[in-house]
């Protein structure tokens, strides 16, 4: 069985690679149930979790499990461990595992550039990005794969972190104008597209900031009560999402407007693999605001883990 770490997962992938996969992988016959998170303590406040993510399509099953300790890691270890187990659908034999961590970074970031490829104006020319975690330098390469953007902007609450994903982008892609800013409502009003992984509990990204034909898509949040744009935003715009069952247990994106009656179930439009199948339309013009909200999915695990295997050489 082989064993993959976070350096052999870098060097397998790259983003035109990934997206098309992920595009394949949707489009064809296979299988995400709704995860499962166990909390693993009593205590409400303690978000203490296990999870398991299962994926299964014609070639390959895969589980991804993570371990989410946030309060108090021991020391020396992160908050989050992660795997992706892979096994052979035809003979149900193990055959790899792979860094969990690293293959969720890439896919996260690719399925926000495929959802855009759909989604987004062929013409965009604007695109900001707000965070500066892990997630950020990926995402803003990811997107700028499948759009040919004149000005990035990266926004974040730490200048100094920001200007360090603006050198990260510029690493593997020099001639990219990449700036960071520092006003966000004025970078919000002149993107074409807005693109938000971070950490918000409370929107940062406002609706009546959003000029007719923004695509905005965020993937940050994965809690009920917490969100990266408000009410507004959500209720006037076309919302696609990477999994129904997921997002409507998780994103308070969808929740908190759901609670409030602002609209229901039915204002979700599809789903991405449904983009990937044509089975729903995606932009229909040029003055209409779109929205994708991912809070992940065990198919786009498996999409990622079958390209690193088809790419690294076996030993």
């Amino acid at each position: 069985m082989r064993i993959i770490d976070a350096q052999s997962v870098q060097r397998a992938l790259t983003f035109p690679a990934l997206v098309a996969t992920l595009r394949q992988t949707f489009a064809g016959p296979g299988a995400s149930p709704r995860r499962n998170i166990y909390r693993l303590s009593e205590n409400p406040a303690k978000k203490d979790s296990f999870a398991v993510l299962p994926a299964w399509n014609d070639e390959l099953i895969s589980v991804k499990v993570f371990t989410y300790l946030p309060d108090a890691p021991a020391p020396g270890f992160p908050p989050l461990h992660s795997n992706v187990m892979v096994f052979d659908r035809r003979t149900g034999a193990p055959t790899a595992v792979l860094d969990g961590p690293s293959i969720t970074n890439w896919r996260t970031a690719a399925i926000a550039a495929l959802a855009a490829d759909y989604l987004a104006r062929p013409d965009a020319k604007r695109l900001l990005f707000c965070g500066t975690g892990s997630l950020a330098p990926l995402t803003v390469l990811a997107h700028a794969s499948v759009r040919d953007y004149e000005h990035i902007a990266v926004w974040g609450r730490n200048p100094d972190k920001a200007q360090q994903t603006v050198e990260l982008v510029k690493q593997q892609r020099p001639e990219l104008n990449v700036v960071v800013v520092d006003d966000l409502e004025r970078a919000a009003r002149a993107a074409d597209v807005i693109s938000c992984a971070t950490a918000a509990k409370k929107p940062l990204i406002l609706g009546d900031w959003v000029k007719p034909g923004t695509h905005t898509d965020f993937s940050g949040n994965h809690e009920v009560d917490a969100r990266e744009c408000d009410s507004d935003l959500v209720a006037n715009a076309r919302v696609y999402v990477d999994s129904r069952a997921n997002v409507l247990n998780e994103a308070g994106e969808i929740l908190i407007p759901m609670r409030e009656g602002r609209f229901g179930e039915d204002h979700l439009v599809g789903e991405l693999a449904q983009l990937c199948r044509g089975e729903v339309p995606g932009r229909r013009n040029e003055s209409e605001v779109t929205l994708f909200k991912s809070v992940g999915t065990a198919l786009s695990d498996l999409a990622a883990a079958s390209l690193v295997l088809r790419t690294l050489p076996a030993a």
